[in-house]
């Protein structure tokens, strides 16, 4: 038998997913590192934890699986996107990685946008500049840390530094470089206008590969520190919502996925590079060949239910840990015994800023509508319902786009949540599919090593094989009609406190 592994590099913890050639899940572990926060909205870590956590994840599929490491024929990269990882010439880290979710960079955004144009910068990267992009991230260290910029040799995205310790290999792929405002999404390759104007030199960014593509194999050192075999192909990958569109079979027009993540995603595949003339939403490359995928995100969705379980939970997780379960487990429970609407208390889950469709990174969260009624469940349950508000916010907008939507599927750690996908269904407006698959980033680019490897022919023909509809959530038609309700009030609330949040 032959077998295939997906790594993702996650914000919370590094995954590794062994499959194995009909796609049947055979081990997965995950590790977990720590989110450094130095200054109210940055976010960074270090690059070693992720190393350390993937070396111990690996290790740990192949010693629970008992596969022996010559029969695993393909790896396959995923993670977070628009980090950067600044490494000089010996390839040592220069600085802890600054994340996607790091908000320092305004000021960077707003230069970008002054050097080369806002129209300009969507019509050569096919996306708006952001905060939590990478090249604001390079000028910031450029700007306040000038001698690790000049001692920089190259700068990865997170995934490709684990590529680097696997393979001894500087390299990149299509979906991930799309979210860095240095990359051409429509030709596939990084701008040299962009590079040109910011003075970046190309030297310090890898060569970008498709996301099928050998980049590298395991190298001497890597094999005896993850008991991986030597010269194991290692395939460009994906960035996490690429490779977790694969991993939901969202290789098809018509298809659309979310994601309740730490951050939330609705994913949409698309034949061609179309572009949101606002910038409310994102285009890149996505892992299929020729083919592009269109999404909003979120930056604080599962990231919200975690803040309350971490500051205002602590009951429920000695509980949990007494009965060995989840905290979520009781946490959600207690959201259930809330009817829709949580009483008219409505959660706003900017918690880091957002993206979309705001792109304000000085944006705050609340509470709206709390009354001496309220009890912890209320607030549970309202979370729940804004943080699928905020997916509401990018639906919309798909649909002014034109992109058809026929079939929604849920992803992520909170797809795992029956009373969030119902929440889903209901506020969304249409039937909502879970698959068999949950580790889907995980799962997407392990289909990709085997494409790699030629287990599988394309990318297409591998989801249809492995990726099975298990569970569809109806709508509630009196939900329906209260959320209806609900829902203009929530997407009211930004624009009436925008100043607000700028003065805070």
């Amino acid at each position: 038998m032959r077998y295939l592994i997906g790594i993702d590099v996650g914000t919370t913890g590094a995954k590794a997913l062994l499959i194995d050639e009909k796609g049947k899940i055979i081990a997965k572990d995950s590790q977990e590192y720590p989110l450094l926060t130095p200054k109210i909205g940055w976010a960074e870590q270090n690059p070693e934890d992720w190393w350390k956590a993937t070396r111990r994840a690996i290790g740990e599929v192949l010693k629970s699986s008992g596969v022996d490491a010559t029969d695993v024929k393909g790896i396959g990269l995923s993670g977070q996107m628009h980090g950067a990882v600044f490494l000089d010439k010996k390839g040592k880290v220069l600085r802890p990685a600054i994340l996607w979710c790091d908000q320092r960079t305004q000021e960077e955004c707003r230069k970008i946008n002054e050097i080369v144009g806002e129209q300009k910068v969507l019509e050569l990267t096919s996306n708006p500049v952001l905060t939590g992009f990478t090249a604001p991230k390079i000028l910031w260290v450029r700007k306040h840390q000038p001698k690790i910029y000049e001692n920089a040799d190259k700068i990865l995205l997170p995934k490709d530094y684990i590529r680097y310790r696997l393979t001894g290999v500087f390299a990149s792929e299509v979906s991930d470089a799309s979210g860095t405002s240095l990359f051409n999404v429509r030709e596939r390759k990084w701008s040299k206008e962009m590079l040109r104007k910011l003075g970046i030199d190309s030297s310090l960014l890898p060569p970008v590969y498709e996301s099928k593509e050998i980049s590298g194999r395991i190298n001497k050192r890597a094999a005896i520190e993850t008991a991986l075999a030597e010269g194991t192909p290692v395939v460009g990958g994906a960035g996490d919502q690429a490779a977790g569109g694969l991993g939901n079979g969202i290789v098809e027009k018509g298809i659309v996925s979310f994601t309740i993540g730490t951050s939330g995603v609705i994913f949409a595949h698309s034949e061609r590079a179309k572009v949101d003339q606002a910038g409310r939403v994102h285009t890149f490359c996505h892992a299929v060949e020729k083919a592009w995928h269109i999404m909003g995100v979120m930056l604080s969705a599962g990231g919200s239910l975690r803040w309350f379980r971490d500051n205002f939970c602590e009951e429920e997780i000695k509980e949990a840990r007494m009965k060995g379960i989840d905290p979520y487990e009781l946490i959600t429970e207690k959201a259930k015994k809330v009817s829709p609407g949580s009483q008219g208390l409505i959660f706003l889950p900017y918690l880091m800023g957002e993206r979309t469709p705001h792109k304000d990174a000085r944006a705050r969260g609340g509470f709206f509508g709390l009354t001496a009624s309220h009890k912890k469940e209320h607030l549970i349950r309202s979370i729940m319902e804004g943080v699928v508000f905020g997916l509401r916010d990018s639906l919309e907008i798909l649909k002014e786009m034109g992109i058809e939507i026929k079939e929604i599927r849920a992803s992520g750690g909170g797809a795992r949540s029956s009373l969030w996908c119902q929440i889903a269904a209901d506020i969304l407006g249409k039937k909502v599919f879970r698959t068999n698959i949950e580790e889907a980033p995980a799962y997407g680019v392990a289909l990709l090593a085997g494409v790699g490897s030629g287990i599988f022919e394309n990318i297409r023909e591998a989801c249809k094989r492995t990726i099975k509809v298990t569970e569809i959530m109806e709508p509630t038609p009196e939900n329906v009609e209260k959320y209806k309700r609900y829902y203009p009030i929530y997407h009211s609330l930004y624009p009436i406190l925008k100043t607000s949040f700028d003065k805070v």
